[in-house]
């Protein structure tokens, strides 16, 4: 009688088990739900700051004493004495 030689073959599917994998998908979709809202407050978040800097300036621009604004000028004005 001749034996059967079994070849151990490597599956093609062999991949790390992932914590996804051991969740149930009911749990993985409140999670990754709660992470897209997460991410679009802080998008928000971000958003509001940008906006309260921008009017902060504006504000700032706006209320520049005359030499401030001629403190900053690039121009050199003896040229035009």
């Amino acid at each position: 009688m001749k034996k059967k030689k079994q070849q151990s073959q490597p599956k093609k599917d062999d991949k790390p088990v992932t914590l996804g994998d051991m969740l149930n998908q009911d749990l993985m979709a409140k999670l990754k739900d709660t992470k897209q809202q997460l991410k679009a407050a802080e998008d928000k978040k971000m958003e509001e700051e940008e906006q309260r800097k921008k009017e902060e300036r504006r504000l700032r621009e706006k209320n520049k004493s005359f030499e401030e604004l001629l403190g900053e000028s690039n121009l050199n004005w003896k040229e035009f004495k």
